[in-house]
């Protein structure tokens, strides 16, 4: 079976009257410097919902179940995730067995899982590792905006529940999340003589992780993500033989306006590769070719529509 050598990249995501990635209090996610940043969970979800619409099995996702009885309907845990798509888990069932099972799970295969259920522990790095996503547009505002509910407040106490009760919709104006990932087969070495019939990370599971990571965002039109789309994505693939491990690469990415569109300064990064072209296969880089430019410099790449 074909693998896939090591890859390397960024994924750049743009955020216009939206709010990617929100904390507790409904802000946008931010450091103790007030930096803005989107999780990798907010990066992985879009592409696990995709995952889903499309029929592949993705475990780690919210499902709900119906309630019995007098039962309000709830989310099921991961033990009942488990066996609504791969059967009842027991205490007989083998290890081998779980493994298998859960490498068939499209997100498990590419992100990896941590499983404790039924006497199994079970953790497995993921051989696709995306770190968190800085906003590196330097002239982003966050707004609020009061929002009218069509409903009275029964729970007010005062004069004012006879009143329709309010809201409060957070938003960037403009922010543009740019993440490092990597991707290493080699993480699941180990698992191929543990489970009969796997050969570890396929191209097949790198190709659905590729597509998703170039459209997912953009396909998945929540109200808070409404005005959030895919914007970049670099993939650097090395050769079979390569020793080259690289750092975040978002570290080395500009973002600003030029005109009526975005522009990606990938200069810096060009230069990070330049000394190491003997080590990478190839460079192929997606852009929405209507809003982004992008600078990449001497960056020996083949350039693509992201759609």
């Amino acid at each position: 079976m074909k693998k896939t050598n090591r890859v390397y990249g960024i994924l750049a995501i743009g955020a216009y009257m939206a709010n990617f990635n929100a904390d507790l209090s409904g802000y946008p996610k931010t450091t103790a410097n007030n930096d803005i940043f989107g999780s990798d969970k907010a990066l992985k979800y879009p592409m696990k919902r995709m995952w889903l619409l499309q029929g592949d099995p993705v475990l780690y996702i919210k499902s709900m179940k119906s309630g019995e009885g007098s039962e309000k309907m709830q989310p099921r845990d991961l033990n009942e995730r488990y066996t609504y798509l791969f059967g009842a888990l027991d205490d007989k069932t083998s290890s081998s067995e779980v493994l298998g099972k859960l490498f068939s799970a499209v997100d498990v295969m590419n992100f990896g899982a941590t499983f404790a259920e039924k006497k199994q522990n079970i953790s497995i790095t993921g051989a696709v590792q995306i770190n968190q996503g800085f906003n590196r547009f330097q002239s982003t505002k966050v707004l609020t905006q009061e929002i009218l509910s069509p409903f009275r407040n029964s729970n007010e106490k005062s004069e004012g529940k006879l009143a329709s009760s309010m809201g409060t919709k957070i938003m960037t104006d403009e922010a543009h999340y740019v993440y490092s990932f990597s991707v290493n087969p080699a993480n699941y070495g180990e698992f191929t003589e543990l489970v009969d019939g796997f050969d570890g990370y396929t191209v097949e599971a790198y190709e659905k992780f590729k597509k998703a990571a170039r459209v997912a965002t953009t396909a998945f039109n929540t109200n808070s993500k409404s005005g959030c789309e895919n914007e970049l994505s670099l993939f650097i693939e090395l050769k079979e033989d390569s020793k080259l491990f690289l750092a975040n690469l978002d570290r080395y990415v500009k973002v600003q306006r030029k005109d009526e569109q975005v522009l990606y300064d990938l200069t810096k990064l060009a230069k990070v590769l330049a000394p190491h072209q003997d080590e990478i296969q190839s460079i192929e880089l997606y852009r929405n070719p209507f809003t982004v430019e992008v600078d990449f410099a001497a960056l020996p790449c083949t350039v693509q529509s992201i759609f």
